[in-house]
């Protein structure tokens, strides 16, 4: 009889026998620990992107000359060589969040203690669905809930659960204001509107709301014109005068106006809505009213910040996420309804499978409360972090991003070559642009201007930002969750940006 192959290193894989397998294990776990920090002060502490090739180039670095992936592993390998390929292969070709010139999207560099409790979860491997597959991790992720909770202001009687970032959250929420308030508006809370009962119905925000908005009702199959935009304000914020106006609009053609949708810290800018107005217009209107804070939301950490969000208590859903500014690996989002029978009736199923075995208690089984069903343990590295932090510590970071974003601000005022706007953060982005001597500022050529900086800005290494569009014009974009940023650092990237203009302007298309 052929024998079984017994793989190299067996002692990783059937390591239940401390005498044959402990060391092993300690010396693999203290190698990759070095490994991770051999990566993080010899490549993130270098500059913000690893990589500064074009993407072809990047796929050709990676993948070799065919520039597409190479078959699965036939044959085992140890775990040192496999570090080796990650050396090799990985560590130089990362976006380096940890590089205090990373003023990225919204990836802060993750607290240490996050990392080390995700190292934890992944070992005692909890699936956060049913009861008896995690049990501890349910009621870590209650306890958690329990403090978002606290610090949005819901009221009693409020639940929430974790998800996998923002879009998962918004998703759900518009899945929760659909099947329980838009069912009660259509006169039969019972029954879940679908197909033609969706038609002639609208929900309103800005022209500044997540793009996950407009897909989540895509994937909920509602008609393509229920997302009714509404301009925001000369700070691109929604008003709720503005959205009166478009309900009045929609009722006098005999829609249905069920939902707003707002948001307390854009991703493209950081504006903060009329929260409080928009709150009282949907109280009159009988309307759902959504706040997508999952940036913003973490400004109610500090006494000094969290005024810039008022009203986030006022909604009947809110997104939070953890893995923007509350410093987290990924991935970490959370989603908050003021009523917890609301998220249970949305998502209630009780497969064959998941049975409760316990006549005195009705455990608590996540999968009531969500689109997802087995979920890591993410509440783990955000309750070990808080405990570590507190609030006060998760505090200080967040205001010192607030500093950060109002020098550059107050830079940008300051000097002739450069503009902000708005001219003063709402929150840790700032938008702004640099305007070479003696150019129009109306003029054309500055939006591919402001591109061709931000690459030249990518390969030089000081620092990193991203683009976005403003009114038709493009901008930079430095989003500030780093907290290992100075000011020097953002003196820094405007004096880099000042000495890559010459070519950078030299190289914009000609006036049309």
């Amino acid at each position: 009889m052929p024998t079984e192959p017994t793989p190299p290193e067996d002692e990783l894989l059937h390591f239940m026998d401390p005498s044959r397998s402990r060391g092993a294990l300690e010396e693999f776990g203290d190698a990759t620990w070095r490994e991770a920090l051999d990566w993080l002060y010899d490549h993130a502490a270098s500059r913000p992107m690893g990589s500064h090739g074009t993407y072809p180039e990047d796929r050709l670095s990676f993948f070799g000359p065919t520039g597409s992936p190479a078959p699965a592993p036939v044959h085992p390998s140890p775990w040192r060589d496999v570090l080796q390929t990650f050396r090799t292969r990985v560590a130089p070709a990362t976006y380096n969040a940890q590089h205090p010139g990373s003023f990225s999207y919204f990836t802060p560099p993750p607290l240490p203690m996050s990392i080390a409790a995700e190292v934890l979860a992944q070992w005692i491997h909890q699936g956060t669905d049913v009861w008896h597959a995690g049990p501890v991790a349910a009621l870590v992720e209650e306890e958690v809930v329990a403090w978002l909770r606290e610090l949005i202001g819901m009221p009693g009687g409020s639940w929430g659960v974790l998800t996998s970032g923002g879009v998962m959250a918004n998703l759900m929420a518009l899945t929760v204001a659909r099947d329980i308030h838009l069912a009660r508006l259509l006169g039969d809370p019972t029954c879940p509107p679908r197909g033609e009962r969706l038609e002639a119905v609208r929900i309103y925000a800005s022209d500044q709301t997540h793009f996950s908005v407009a897909r989540g009702l895509d994937v909920l199959g509602f008609p393509e014109d229920t997302l009714h935009v509404v301009p925001s304000d000369d700070r691109f914020r929604l008003q709720a005068s503005d959205v009166v106006a478009a309900i009045e609009e929609d009722r006098a053609a005999g829609r249905t106006p069920f939902a707003i949708a707002a948001v307390a810290g854009s991703t493209n800018t950081g504006s903060v809505d009329d929260i409080v107005g928009l709150a009282e217009l949907a109280g009159r209107e009988g309307l759902w009213l959504h706040v997508d804070a999952a940036y913003g939301g973490a400004a109610r950490l500090s006494p000094r910040t969290a005024a810039r969000v008022p009203g986030l208590e006022r909604a009947d859903s809110v997104t939070v996420d953890p893995h923007k500014w509350f410093y987290q690996g990924y991935d970490i989002g959370g989603l908050l309804v003021r009523r917890r029978e609301d998220l249970r009736a949305t998502f209630h199923r009780e497969p064959e499978y998941y049975r409760t075995n316990d006549p005195d208690a009705e455990p608590l089984n996540w999968y009531h409360y969500s689109i997802e069903g087995t979920r890591r343990f993410r509440a783990l590295k955000l309750w070990m972090s808080w405990k570590h932090l507190g609030t006060e510590g998760f505090a200080t970071l967040v205001e010192h991003d607030v500093r950060l974003a109002a020098h550059l601000a107050q830079r940008s005022g300051e000097a002739p070559d450069f503009e902000a706007v708005p001219p003063e953060p709402e929150l840790s982005v700032v938008c702004f642009r640099h305007i070479p001597e003696g150019v129009d500022p109306d003029d054309p050529r500055l939006d591919a201007y402001q591109t061709r900086l931000q690459r030249a800005l990518e390969v030089d290494g000081t620092a990193w930002v991203s683009t976005t569009t403003l009114r038709g014009r493009t901008y930079l974009r430095a989003g500030f969750v780093n907290y290992l940023a100075t000011e020097a650092n953002v003196d820094a990237m405007i004096d880099a940006l000042r000495r890559l203009s010459s070519p950078a302007w030299a190289a914009a298309p000609p006036t049309p």
